[in-house]
């Protein structure tokens, strides 16, 4: 008797959804006997390249950071462990060139640069050794070049500098160089150096107000000369003027599960893509137009699997290819673009 009454009532709501979508919709009770599957919002603009690359068992660390040298071809990933080269350098097709290991203590974040006549490699360095506490600048062939920061000495200053925790920099075609010193450190601070390394603008505050920062983990510049921080921390991504360091605004509407660890922009300009390192997912969020930041909105989502945890990403200048550095499965991934989807970046 009771199942005869769980029956009935089941019938019976299931109707009034009907009778009910019915008034709404026009449409006759009994037209159309099974609810449509409402159409999903959001596009697919990627796919994974399950080549990529050629030879993966050159992955023997955990990898943390990559980097794009579009101009080159080439692909950078930076692993920590013990006994092993510390950067590998792969070509955009996937083929593994070199590895190499000196003077990288553990890395965390790096930055490709290139002219046609320089390839310059810059890594943050949070290791405790005489190297450590730095950010690095070398050449392809890990030579290295220059060192922003006091090496073997973590703290707070500024003249000298001092890094504890640098997460990850962007450098611009001026040389202008953008850091994020903050990974659970001492500092949550965002500082712009010029190309001779003098203190342009510095915003390092920790807390949870404009220009505040807990834990800013990935920085970027879009073509509109403003500064886009993964502040991770406070699940969200600020904004910055470029030239003037003037706070513009914050998105926190896409990141209320978990906030970004990493940001890049598309060639076009037209999406930001973000990782979400314990969600393992990637989201890419439609760049807002110059002057006005408006709200935060997922265009599409790429779910990796559980563990993964996509830690920090780079974007192809030449190909539109998405790399995500993987800590959990140890590996690099790499995304295209889907036919159709972006106009074309050669």
């Amino acid at each position: 008797m009771a199942r005869l009454w769980l029956w009935a009532g089941g019938a019976g709501l299931f109707l009034a959804l009907l009778v009910l979508r019915s008034r709404f919709s026009g449409c006759r009770v009994l037209q159309e006997f099974a609810f449509r599957i409402p159409r999903r919002t959001e596009e697919v603009l990627y796919r994974l390249d399950v080549g990529w690359p050629t030879h993966p068992e050159h992955f023997t660390g955990t990898t943390f950071c990559v980097a794009v040298d579009s101009l080159n071809g080439l692909v950078y990933v930076a692993q920590r462990g013990d006994n092993i080269p510390k950067v590998l350098v792969f070509t955009e097709d996937g083929y593994f060139l070199r590895g190499w290991n000196d003077t990288v203590d553990t890395p965390h974040g790096m930055f490709a640069t290139s002219t046609p006549q320089e390839q310059s490699i810059w890594i943050t360095d949070v290791g405790s050794g005489s190297f450590g506490h730095t950010v690095k600048k070398y050449n392809s062939f890990g030579d290295l070049v220059q060192v922003v920061g006091t090496p073997g000495k973590r703290g707070t200053g500024l003249n000298p500098l001092q890094f504890d925790s640098p997460a990850e920099l962007y450098v611009e075609d001026t040389g202008d160089l953008y850091i994020v010193d903050g990974d659970g450190g001492l500092n949550n601070r965002l500082i712009k150096l010029s190309q001779d390394l003098m203190m342009l603008w510095l915003h390092g505050e920790n807390g949870t107000g404009p220009a505040q920062f807990s834990i800013p983990h990935s920085v970027t510049v879009d073509s509109s000369g403003r500064v886009w921080v993964a502040d991770r921390g406070n699940k969200r991504v600020q904004v910055f003027d470029k030239d003037t360091g003037a706070w513009l605004g914050a998105w926190t509407s896409c990141f209320t599960e978990e906030g970004p660890s990493s940001v890049r922009f598309t060639p076009d300009g037209k999406y930001l893509v973000v990782a979400q390192l314990n969600l393992s997912r990637l989201l890419v969020v439609a760049a807002p137009p110059v002057g006005d930041l408006g709200p935060c909105s997922v265009v599409s989502t790429i779910q990796l699997a559980d563990q993964v945890l996509p830690h920090l990403l780079d974007v192809s200048a030449e190909t539109g290819a998405v790399y995500v550095a993987e800590i959990g499965a140890k590996q690099v991934q790499k995304y295209v673009p889907l036919e159709g989807s972006f106009p074309s970046f050669r």
